[in-house]
């Protein structure tokens, strides 16, 4: 059976790396994007990943392009903005696709794993969230509305 763990993900540089990095962790996965409506959601998520990353959350973030061409992008230029506008200290990996033919292997087992409203596969948007247990189990999907805020309890429960 397919675990989270079985994928390896590209970081910002490009170097392969496996999500069994993160084992035994509570990890919250987001496609994120800088010129989103959403976008002051990176606040939120530092916040959150702050407070508790001490404790094993991780917030794990993957930008995407394919919403509005809201994430044009280069890898140094996605890193600076969300280091200088943010102040982002969690992974923010290579750009990826979450939907459609060229989608990234990670987000066809979330989906398939937390299928969206009336069971929807598809990512309707930046930000949307999944919520992934310490034993890799997709827990729980938010949609791109959901506040990180909001999120603090349903994390906090599975510390």
């Amino acid at each position: 059976m397919v675990s989270i763990y079985d994928f390896s993900v590209r970081d910002a540089d490009g170097t392969l790396k496996s999500l069994r990095d993160y084992a035994g962790k509570v990890l919250l996965i987001v496609n994120v994007a800088s010129k989103c409506g959403f976008t002051p959601q990176y606040a939120g998520l530092e916040k959150l990943y702050r407070a508790h990353k001490d404790q094993g959350v991780v917030v794990l973030g993957f930008p995407c392009n394919q919403f509005g061409k809201q994430e044009p992008g280069n890898a140094e230029e996605i890193a600076t903005f969300c280091s200088t506008t943010y102040d982002v200290t969690f992974p923010v990996f290579a750009k990826i696709e979450v939907n459609g033919p060229n989608a990234d292997p990670l987000y066809a087992y979330l989906k398939a794993q937390r299928p969206g409203l009336l069971g929807s596969k598809g990512i309707k948007w930046n930000f949307t969230k999944f919520l992934v247990d310490r034993q890799g189990r997709v827990v729980r999907r938010y949609a791109p509305t959901g506040k990180p805020e909001a999120l603090e309890a349903d994390v906090a429960a599975l510390l």
